[in-house]
Order: C-alpha cells, then structure tokens, then sequence
C-alpha cells in the first residue's frame, strides 16, 4: 500500500509526500489532459519552490493525472484579459517568460533529482516540463510531440534546448519541423529519454525509481546536477529569452491565428506563410 499523504493543496496540481523524503507532483486536470492553464502554471510552481525548499525531500517525480501527461498549453486560457497585448494579440512572452520560465529553471536548478513519469501524451510545453527533468520514464503506450508548429508557432519552455541536448540536431529539427508524435520506444532509442516501462507495471517501476533516489546520496546528485548544468545548460537562461522573443514574433503572424482556429475547429490548417 503506499504511504503517500497529501502536503499541499492546490487547485490543479496534486503534491504528495511520503516518509522516505520521495515527493510527487501530479498535474491534475485530467478532464484536458492536463493542460496547462494559468491556475496550473501557478499552482505547479509553488509545488515546485515548496519541494525544492524542504530539506526533508529527497527526490521528487513529476506525473500526470489520467490518461495523459500534459496536452500542452490550454489554447483557451489565451483569451484571458491579463495575457493580451494592447493589439489584443495573446501576450506570450508575459506568459512564458512569469508562468512557465521559473518552473523550468527551478526544476533544473533544484538541488535533488527529479524524475518525469510521463504516464501518456507530453505535448507542448508539456514535453518541454518532461524533459527539463534529470531523468525521463515513460509508458510504454505514451508519445513525445513538439506540437509547436502545428498551429504556427515555435518551440518554447526550454524544448528548443532540452531536445537537441538529448537527440542532436537533425532529429531535432525532424521534431520541431514536421510536429510528429514520437512514441515512447523510439524517443528510447533516439536517447530522449531513460526508460519505457510496460504500462501495466509503470507506475510501481516509477515509484520503485523515485525511492531508489530518495534514499541515495543526494549531495551527490545535487553536485552531478550542477556539474551537467555547467556543461550543457550554461545559457538556459538567454535561450528562454531567446525563445520568448521569437515566440512573441510569430504569436503576431497570421499563420498563429489560423493555427488556432483550425484547432478550435478541428480541421487542417491552411498557412499562408505570413
């Protein structure tokens, strides 16, 4: 039976505690797939500084609640009053640079190890919260998408870092380019994860991970964090901005527009390149 205990709560997002100082946060809007809303976005990061400030957690995971991980941003919450420029344009830099860039630099930067236990879709900036973690577990019926371009826009929330690290430059851009779903096997083999693990039995693998690290030297994770960081992620920080401004571009172009009515409307999009 597990010993896990509710130790906060949210309205979006689930934080659990158990004695051996693991920790999960379970995204909880399963009847979107967990998409990401203004709610979550502030709710997943106080989950976030609230186990990253607790000498008493060891090692922390990162779930979905349902049937999917994150389905990405939740385009319906850009219609929101406070994330509208003047023009009446969404405000995408306000959004990523307030609500999602902190979550992704608090999980890097987070002196412990963090695990996603990507139980379906990561789409989106859903992809983008998986693979901010220090190591990625997946369903075996679970699937990666850079979904970005499929309505016109272009990655964000550090995934136009996060993947190239993993699988280099041309599987990259086959991601971000053509906007296919990746299924869990072949992000194992492409190296963009850590783990598949057959649906029935992913959950106790998960869990049997997380209290692998909870109960490890966690200085010295805290230390190989750092060390990766420094190697590999020492421009994180102008690579979200980067990503913020050109985000901020194209969220103005027509082709974004059109991307989101065909969306709402569930047909293919017709671009015009502008």
């Amino acid at each position: 039976m597990s010993d896990f205990e509710p130790a906060r709560d949210f309205e979006t997002v689930n934080l659990l505690r158990a004695p051996d100082g693991s920790a999960k946060i379970e995204l909880n809007r399963p009847d979107s797939m967990n998409a990401w809303n203004r709610q979550l976005g502030v709710d997943l990061l106080e989950a976030i500084r609230a186990v990253a400030g607790d000498d008493g957690v060891r090692a922390v995971l990162i779930t979905g609640a349902g049937r999917a991980f994150s389905s990405g941003a939740d385009l319906k919450d850009l219609s929101a009053r406070e994330e509208r420029t003047p023009a009446g344009r969404p405000d995408v830099r306000k959004v990523l640079r307030e609500r999602y860039h902190p979550i992704i630099t608090g999980i890097r930067e987070m002196p412990k190890p963090v695990v996603s236990a990507v139980n379906g879709p990561a789409v989106g900036i859903g992809l983008s919260l998986a693979l901010a973690a220090d190591l990625v577990v997946a369903r075996e019926s679970a699937y990666f998408l850079l979904a970005f371009v499929n309505i016109g826009l272009v990655p964000d929330g550090g995934s136009s870092l996060f993947v190239p690290s993993r699988v280099g430059m041309a599987r990259a851009s086959e991601m971000a380019m053509l906007g296919e779903p990746i299924p869990a096997r072949q992000a194992l083999e492409w190296g963009l994860i850590n783990r598949v693990y057959a649906d029935a039995e992913f959950e106790t693998k998960a869990d049997e991970l997380l209290r692998r690290l909870a109960a490890g030297p966690t200085r010295s994770y805290a230390g190989t964090k750092r060390q990766l960081n420094h190697w590999l992620y020492t421009r994180m920080d102008e690579q979200l901005e980067l990503e913020a401004d050109i985000q901020d571009e194209v969220a103005h172009s027509d082709d974004f527009l059109e991307g989101v009515t065909a969306f709402v409307e569930k047909r293919q999009a017709a671009f015009g390149g502008r």
